[in-house]
């Protein structure tokens, strides 16, 4: 598991849940975050569902795609604790506790 996909996964299991959000979470871009978001829901990771067209609408904006863990995500926290121990620290959580 690379250092990005670790911490997207961490940004999503701490309450970041679209794109531009997670991007802000982990200061990465656009064109790491798209990519592994995509990857880890065709993996089974992550599942992710469009919000209401109308939600959107209302504040003038695209519709976001909204990302959680599977029960398959929750078990890759173990291996983003054992690789990246630190990482965890960055969103304010302690391993084992978001």
């Amino acid at each position: 598991m690379t250092y990005p996909t670790a911490a997207v996964l961490l940004a999503i299991r701490s309450g970041h849940r679209y794109g531009f959000d997670i991007m802000d979470a982990t200061g990465l871009p656009d064109g790491t975050v798209y990519p592994i978001l995509r990857r880890l829901e065709r993996r089974g990771v992550l599942t992710g569902h469009w919000e209401e067209e109308a939600a959107a609408r209302s504040e003038q904006r695209p519709q976001r795609r909204y990302y959680r863990l599977t029960p398959v995500g929750e078990e890759a926290m173990a291996e983003v604790e054992a690789r990246f121990p630190a990482l965890p620290r960055l969103f304010g959580t302690t391993p084992g506790t978001a």
